[in-house]
């Protein structure tokens, strides 16, 4: 059971992921580092339910799949800061054995309905309709016990499946971006078009802001994500924090917004 804050007077909710890109993200705006005109109530969850949230219109601002956006876009916008864009940044296909044969028989775990990683799975493997969806974090031990044939992996499993004994089939982002050449767009920080237009233009600047603190006090800011990662190791938590927090991350841009409406 989850306990939704709902919106008071000078006061939003807010609902990110656990993943270290968005606690880097968010630090200095959580613990008041940054200094704002109203209150934040702030609720963690993966990016499966992060989705299936906005289709319930439960936050004022969250973290969401752009694979989500035509679903939820008459109710939510999305702002220009605080996104997940990049190269060499995509999902990936993996099986437990190097040589699988893939058809459309093939099971795949995959880490949500309206994720970004589902909507590449159906642009490059449009015969893989066969799918299981799992929390993110299981995906890789639902291959190791062979309980599906293929999983669709994020976040910090990218860094960590060769020590796993896990194998790569496919970079889904890879393909994206020798397609579109255009950066590949994961995630972005969505707000209720409801809410009033200072809070998202302050939320907006406040998100800059907020990740210019992270960067200079990154000793101080990966305390923090280390609580909520998944991945433990510092190293690899680096790694995730400097492929998803880039220049998308302060702007989206012409190149960001692009590669969005390339996406639908």
């Amino acid at each position: 059971m989850y306990t939704i804050i709902k919106s008071l007077e000078n006061s939003v909710n807010l609902a990110i992921s656990p993943c270290p890109n968005d606690t880097f993200i968010f630090y200095a705006i959580l613990h008041k580092k940054i200094k704002l005109s109203f209150d934040i109530n702030v609720e963690y969850e993966d990016i499966a339910t992060l989705n299936q949230w906005a289709l319930e219109q439960k936050f004022d601002f969250i973290k969401l799949s752009f694979g989500c956006y035509p679903y939820i876009k008459d109710n939510y916008g999305y702002l220009q800061s605080g996104a997940a864009l990049g190269h060499g940044c995509g999902p990936l296909l993996l099986s437990k054995t190097k040589n699988i044969d893939i058809n459309s028989k093939s099971l795949v775990s995959i880490p949500g309905q309206y994720t970004t990683a589902n909507l590449l799975l159906s642009f490059f493997y449009p015969n893989l309709n066969k799918k299981e969806i799992c929390l993110f974090s299981d995906i890789p031990n639902r291959l190791l016990d062979e309980k599906s044939d293929l999983g669709l992996v994020i976040h910090e499993t990218r860094f960590t499946y060769q020590k796993l004994g896990l194998h790569k089939i496919s970079d889904l982002g890879e393909l994206w971006e020798k397609k579109q050449n255009l950066p590949l767009p994961l995630g972005g920080i969505f707000y209720k078009k409801s809410i009033a237009l200072k809070y998202i233009e302050e939320m907006e600047q406040a998100i800059v802001q907020s990740i210019d603190y992270a960067w200079g006090h990154q000793k101080e800011v990966l305390s923090f994500c280390k609580k909520y990662a998944q991945e433990m190791n510092e190293e690899v938590m680096l790694q995730h924090i400097k492929l998803y927090v880039n220049e998308y991350s302060l702007n989206l841009g012409k190149l960001g917004n692009e590669a969005i409406s390339k996406l639908f």
